[in-house]
């Protein structure tokens, strides 16, 4: 019968056979340190490492997104906006990513705030209202700049919501009704211009042939009569 320090041998044996021996999805990679130094990412697949001798840090390659909170900003123009996106980002270089930054996921969220009040800070309100894509794009490429030597790639900035005060908001709804009143003037206006100009050509050519006014008259007598 096997002594008591026999089994606990072959015990401990079961376990750093089975702590040496990882499974790594189809997403993921294994970072492996060796006595504190990088040697290497691992995976998919079957990776076996050194239990006790070597550290390893798991680490997603798939598409990652999270929310910028919702931040009261200040536009070019001095108007207050609160502003939120949401960016669409993937480590590209596992290695890096564990390596150069502490907490990518963390250092990422952070650039991504500070970059939101930086551009929002550069534009006016118009162009924010306006042209959104621009602005999506020049926020992906200044994030992904900063993220680069981490190792991760931002795919995709996108603004969700542009909130206005509600006193601006009021402002921009009476703009917009005066707007909309002077087009209606201006199309009356040229409406009225188009039958003056009209009018003005039937009169120089009744005036070039007096014989049609004569005409004209009879014709609006005939009218007349046959309607009584």
């Amino acid at each position: 019968m096997p002594s008591i320090s026999v089994v606990v041998v072959l015990i401990i044996g079961f376990l750093l056979l089975a702590s040496a021996i990882r499974v790594v999805k189809e997403y993921d990679r294994l970072v492996i340190f060796r006595l504190g130094r990088l040697i290497g990412v691992k995976g998919p697949g079957l990776v076996l490492i050194i239990p006790i001798i070597d550290q390893v840090r798991l680490v997603s390659t798939r598409i990652q997104v999270f929310d910028v909170q919702p931040q009261d900003l200040l536009t070019k123009d001095n108007v207050s906006v609160q502003v939120n996106a949401v960016v669409y980002f993937r480590v590209l270089e596992t290695d890096r990513a564990v390596v150069n930054v502490e907490n990518f996921y963390q250092a990422t969220v952070q650039i991504a705030q500070t970059t939101l009040r930086a551009v929002i800070g550069e534009i006016t309100l118009q162009v924010l209202l306006d042209d959104l894509a621009t602005v999506n794009s020049r926020l992906q490429e200044i994030i992904d700049e900063h993220t680069d030597a981490w190792g991760v790639k931002v795919s995709n900035v996108e603004i969700k919501h542009v909130d206005l005060t509600p006193e601006l908001k009021r402002v921009m709804a009476a703009g917009a009704e005066a707007d909309r009143i002077r087009r209606a003037k201006i199309i009356a206006a040229d409406g009225e211009f188009q039958a003056a100009a009209k009018l003005t050509e039937a009169a120089a050519m009744m005036a070039a042939q007096p014989i049609s006014v004569t005409l004209r008259y009879l014709q609006t007598l005939v009218e007349v009569a046959s309607e009584n």
